[in-house]
């Protein structure tokens, strides 16, 4: 970006430099339609090289955005998957508790409710 602004400066400059020399020796209406026309060549290619640098910044910028749209596409599917495998482990993780409480209140009600070969308390 540098490289292409800082030619068309130092024309700028020296142009600018030898219009004053110039200027100044002559006051003729030719030297001042020189004087112009060289600050509008001037002009015109600082203005090239400021669309040339504006162009490659943008393309530049639309390459990053590619790059970033697409890590975000793979590390929105990265989440996806770990969230679906995060949700079956806890389905999994609940069920086997489920189970396992089940089994447990079976044994405790068997263990507190009276066996049939045990003998009827009198009263």
């Amino acid at each position: 970006m540098k490289a292409s602004i800082l030619p068309a400066t130092a024309v700028a400059g020296v142009l600018a430099l030898a219009a004053v020399a110039h200027a100044q020796s002559q006051e003729s209406s030719d030297v001042k339609a020189t004087v112009k026309d060289d600050a509008k060549t001037v002009g015109q290619a600082v203005e090239h090289s400021a669309e040339t640098v504006g162009h490659a910044v943008a393309d530049k910028s639309r390459e990053a955005e590619h790059v970033v749209a697409a890590d975000a596409r793979v590390a929105a599917q990265t989440v996806r998957d770990d969230t679906r495998k995060a949700a079956q482990a806890v389905e999994d993780g609940a069920r086997t508790v489920g189970k396992t409480v089940k089994e447990d209140a079976v044994k405790a009600k068997e263990a507190v409710a009276p066996k049939s070969t045990d003998p009827e308390p009198k009263p």
